[in-house]
C-alpha cells in the first residue's frame, strides 16, 4: 500500500480581502479513510513493523480519533492483528468511528481517563498484556511518524515563506518544521484547549525521538481551539460552511476547520504575514465529520 504525492492547488482568498499568494497542500485527497497525514504518520511505522517479529500492532486514541480508524483499516488491508486502547468508557450505541474500527477487525479495549493520561501505566499495561505487539503512540507521534511528515515539505516545489498546519500531538508539526530551510517558518494552529506547554513538549519529544535539537523557525497559536478538542462552536461551523461555498474545500470541525479559520484570520490581521507566500496543509480529518454531526445533531454541509 502506497500513495502518490498530494497535489498543490492555488487558494483564492480574495473574498476575505486577502491578497497573499496562498496554496493548499491537498493531503485530504490521499485516501478517503486513511485520510491525509494519518497515512504519512503510519507509513514508516508499518514499514518498521514489517521488519520485526511481532504478532500485531497496539495503539491508543480517543473514541472519535481518525488515527485509530486509519490504523484499523491499514491493519485489515495487511491482515495485521490490531488492538486499540480507547480513552474513556464504552458507550451504547457505539459511535461510527468505533463501529468501523471493529468492522475492520480491531479489538477495542477501554481505558479509564486517569490511566490513559499516565504514560507509565500505558507502557506497563502493554508490556503485561501486549508485549508481543508493536506499540504506536497516540496519533502516530514517534520518529516514524515524524519521518513520514517530513515528506510534506519535500514534495512542495513552490517557494514559500510560511506553511500553516493544525497541531494536536505535534508529529506533523515536527516533521514540517524539521524539513524547512532557514528562510521558512511553520505556523501551527493548536486545536487543544489548555495546551500551554505543547511547544516545550514537542521540542522534548522531537529530541528524544530523533536525537537532535528541534528547530526554532516555528510559531504556535492558541487562539483557535474553539473550546477544545471536538467541542461544538457555532462560529466555527458557520465559517466552515462559508469557506466551503467560496473555495470548494470541505473541512472538519476538529482539525482542518480550525486551521483554515486561523489562516484566514491571521492573514487578515497579522502584519508580519503581509506579502508572504503561504502554504496551507489540508491534513484530512474528514472521516470525523459524520460522528461529530450525530453527536451534536446537526448537518455541517448541506
Amino acid at each position: 500500500m502506497d500513495f502518490n504525492n498530494s497535489p498543490l492547488q492555488k487558494l483564492d482568498l480574495s473574498y476575505y480581502g486577502i491578497k497573499n499568494q496562498v496554496y493548499v497542500k491537498r493531503d485530504d485527497l490521499i485516501h478517503p479513510i486513511i485520510s491525509g497525514n494519518k497515512w504519512r504518520k503510519l507509513k514508516y511505522n508499518l514499514k518498521y513493523f514489517n521488519s520485526i517479529s511481532k504478532k500485531g500492532i497496539v495503539s491508543i486514541g480517543g473514541a472519535y480519533s481518525s488515527h485509530i480508524l486509519a490504523l484499523s483499516y491499514i491493519c485489515k488491508v495487511h491482515s495485521i492483528k490490531c488492538v486499540l486502547l480507547v480513552r474513556g468508557e464504552q458507550t451504547s450505541p457505539l459511535n461510527d468511528i468505533l463501529k468501523k474500527c471493529q468492522s475492520y477487525g480491531a479489538i477495542v479495549e477501554y481505558i479509564n481517563r486517569n490511566n490513559y493520561k499516565n504514560q507509565k501505566w500505558i507502557k506497563n499495561f502493554c508490556k503485561e498484556k501486549y508485549n508481543d505487539f508493536f506499540f504506536i503512540p497516540e496519533g502516530g507521534a514517534n520518529s516514524y511518524g515524524i519521518k513520514g511528515c517530513q515528506k510534506i515539505v519535500n514534495e512542495i516545489e513552490n517557494d514559500f515563506d510560511y506553511i500553516f498546519c493544525e497541531v494536536g500531538t505535534g508529529a506533523t508539526f515536527s516533521g514540517i518544521v524539521s524539513s524547512l530551510n532557514k528562510s521558512q517558518s511553520c505556523f501551527g494552529i493548536v486545536v487543544l484547549k489548555g495546551a500551554n506547554k505543547i511547544g516545550e513538549n514537542i521540542s522534548k519529544k522531537f529530541k528524544a525521538e530523533l536525537k537532535k535539537p528541534f528547530s526554532t523557525n516555528w510559531i504556535l497559536n492558541h487562539d483557535y481551539h474553539f473550546g477544545g478538542y471536538a467541542k461544538y462552536s457555532e462560529e466555527l461551523i458557520l465559517f466552515m460552511r462559508e469557506f466551503y461555498k467560496i473555495t470548494g474545500l470541505m473541512t472538519d470541525p476538529i482539525y482542518s476547520g480550525k486551521m483554515f479559520f486561523g489562516l484566514v484570520d491571521q492573514l487578515k490581521k497579522n502584519e508580519k504575514l503581509e506579502n508572504k507566500k503561504i502554504i496551507a496543509l489540508h491534513s484530512g480529518g474528514l472521516s470525523g465529520i459524520e460522528g461529530f454531526e450525530k453527536r451534536y445533531k446537526l448537518k455541517i454541509f448541506n
